[in-house]
């Protein structure tokens, strides 16, 4: 009988995915970039620089869709990135890759339920205001239509 769990430990083979990018809202082309740049990464200055083409081939999408995801990513907090340069043999200057830096995610999901936690208590606080002005006779299509 062959042991097919043999493979599964070989040491390289894995990389480390946080947990805390499943509780975060992030949708899945979000996570499968997310998750392309931390299996690049650098895992001490946590930086790496894939083209647009080679997150692409590996996840599946467009040069397109994954700068859709980039730019979702930076505007979460989840990943900062800086324009680099390439010079040629003969010397002219061409744009690089993006140099993307992975940020921690314990600061990004602390503001993640930070935020969620002020969206409850203003959920609350407004069903709480709307009781009371029924209790003073107020009805909801009225304070629709104000």
């Amino acid at each position: 009988m062959k042991n097919y769990n043999s493979k599964r430990d070989i040491p390289g083979e894995y990389f480390p995915m946080p947990k805390a990018i499943f509780r975060l809202e992030l949708d899945a082309g979000e996570i499968a970039v997310l998750a392309f740049l931390m299996y690049c990464e650098d895992r001490q200055t946590y930086q790496c620089h894939p083209s647009y083409s080679t997150i692409g081939e590996a996840v599946g999408m467009s040069n397109n869709t994954v700068r859709k995801y980039v730019l979702s990513l930076e505007k979460k907090g989840f990943i900062y990135t800086e324009p680099t340069t390439v010079k040629t043999r003969d010397g002219r200057v061409h744009n690089g890759n993006l140099l993307y830096t992975l940020r921690p995610l314990g600061p990004i999901e602390e503001a993640y339920f930070e935020k969620k936690m002020r969206e409850a208590q203003a959920q609350v606080n407004f069903k709480n205001a709307l009781k009371k002005y029924e209790k003073k006779g107020g009805k909801l299509n009225e304070a629709i239509n104000v």
